[in-house]
């Protein structure tokens, strides 16, 4: 889609409900949603995060979307598909400040060149006890990405027709850090396999976006 046209239809999400769960739970496991129904998530105390979806024109001024591949590390969210965010630090003054600060941190995308539409649905994630609370946002202007080194494998720019495509949608059997070989909804974008939180809050920013374009 012509990155134009999507600048003038995307703030008409800001007065749509969220779908939230209904959309999450279409791209989350069996195991992850007996797990989220449980109501054992405010005794967990978890710890708060927030991530950015990132939407640009590439260079023939199509529009995408900004995925992260994270480098392989010692813990749970190895090697794994995300959109640049992180957790909350002592010095943010609010979980959009996370989310503008890490986005800075991991592409090099300044705060101030990031046009905010809204905060979507919180995901709980519960192999890392994290609350992590996504934004959308545009990117009228972008410069080259600058990726950190130490976090950052790769980008992932994934386009919106593909992201819209249910041509993309698939399920995989998967060992995770929480269950061994289980059936995991997921998209295949870009060739990469992208579960779990990431894909459940893809999925809500995708029928929200339907409801517009």
């Amino acid at each position: 889609m012509d990155f134009t046209k999507f600048t003038e239809q995307i703030p008409k999400i800001k007065n749509l409900p969220l779908p939230g769960r209904a959309a999450h739970y279409k791209m989350a496991p069996e195991v992850r949603i007996r797990e989220l129904e449980s109501g054992n998530i405010i005794r967990k105390n978890p710890k708060k995060a927030g991530v950015m979806a990132l939407f640009y024109p590439d260079a023939g001024h199509h529009t995408q979307v900004l995925l992260i591949l994270r480098r392989a590390y010692e813990g749970v969210h190895s090697n794994q598909v995300a959109f640049p965010g992180g957790k909350k630090e002592k010095g943010d003054s609010s979980i959009l400040a996370t989310a503008l600060r890490e986005t800075y941190e991991e592409v090099g995308v300044k705060p101030e060149h990031i046009e905010v539409i809204r905060s979507m649905s919180e995901v709980y994630i519960p192999p890392s006890n994290f609350w992590v609370q996504p934004y959308v946002g545009l990117y009228k202007k972008p410069d080259p990405f600058i990726l950190q080194q130490e976090e950052v494998e790769q980008l992932i720019e994934v386009p919106l027709l593909q992201l819209m495509d249910d041509a993309f949608l698939t399920s995989q059997t998967l060992s995770t850090s929480y269950a061994k070989n289980i059936e995991v909804p997921a998209f295949e974008l870009n060739g990469f396999t992208v579960w779990g939180a990431t894909a459940m809050m893809l999925n809500e920013i995708r029928e929200l976006i339907k409801q517009v374009v």
